[in-house]
């Protein structure tokens, strides 16, 4: 028997074609080392292993994609490539009820930008994306889309406080545009604004004597969290918007 072979180089054999080739088809998804997808090109096979790559083969680079991440707290998120979330990302579950059809790809985990960044401490929707176009909404555009925030808090709220917090506020001295908050139950609120800025509900709770013991995003946009458990994350399939 033969010594194991980097797959790149038992594919390029077979098929026949060039070495690059063979680990972009094996990137991308197309191989398939004893009937299980294998993404390494490096990865060692022997001649009594069957590789075979997909009759819908293509060398087409993969689209970019759009990922949601039920965010646990504590893992702090940024827009840096390799911030902490990311990392965190890589490690995560694909949710088993992911409807997008898409193919899990090596390639859709390198060049991803986390946009829409969550505060310190929270939880929740967390957005890493390789579409300029989602980036761009999520960041240039952020003011006009509508977030969603669950907080918990404790503390004796202040006369007419929730009257305060939907309007009646001010930030760095200037007053605050009219959001929605309404009570959950007795010691959660429910937060729908636009344009929040790190801090800011921290801030207003406080203005209205109430302490945040805790933040959870469940809404961006029309993208809910709904279905994704902490630590999962799934594909923004085409057709979904923010």
């Amino acid at each position: 028997m033969t010594e194991p072979l980097r797959l790149a180089k038992r594919l390029a054999a077979q098929v026949p074609c060039s070495r690059s080739d063979a680990e972009h088809y094996i990137g991308a998804g197309w191989v398939r080392v004893d009937g299980q997808v294998v993404l390494l090109p490096e990865f060692r096979v022997s001649d009594a292993q069957k590789v075979e790559l997909d009759a819908n083969a293509t060398l087409k680079p993969a689209a970019p994609v759009t990922i949601l991440l039920h965010q646990p707290a504590g893992h702090p998120t940024g827009a840096a490539a390799a911030d902490p979330a990311l990392e965190y990302l890589r490690s995560a579950a694909r949710a088993s009820d992911d409807r997008s059809g898409i193919r899990v790809l090596k390639s859709h985990f390198v060049h991803l930008k986390s946009v829409a960044p969550l505060e310190m401490g929270a939880s929740g929707l967390a957005v890493f994306t390789q579409d300029g176009r989602i980036a761009r909404k999520l960041t240039l555009d952020a003011g006009g889309i509508e977030r969603e925030v669950i907080v918990d808090v404790e503390g004796e709220i202040a006369e007419h406080g929730l009257k305060r917090l939907n309007h009646g506020l001010e930030w760095n001295g200037k007053a605050l545009p009219p959001i929605r908050v309404s009570w959950q139950n007795e010691r959660r609120l429910r937060f729908a604004l636009k344009g929040e800025r790190p801090g800011q509900i921290v801030h207003m709770c406080d203005s209205v004597g109430l302490r945040v013991l805790g933040m959870k995003r469940i809404r961006i946009g029309r993208v809910p969290m709904a279905g994704l458990a902490p630590g999962q994350w799934r594909y923004l399939p085409e057709g979904e918007r923010f």
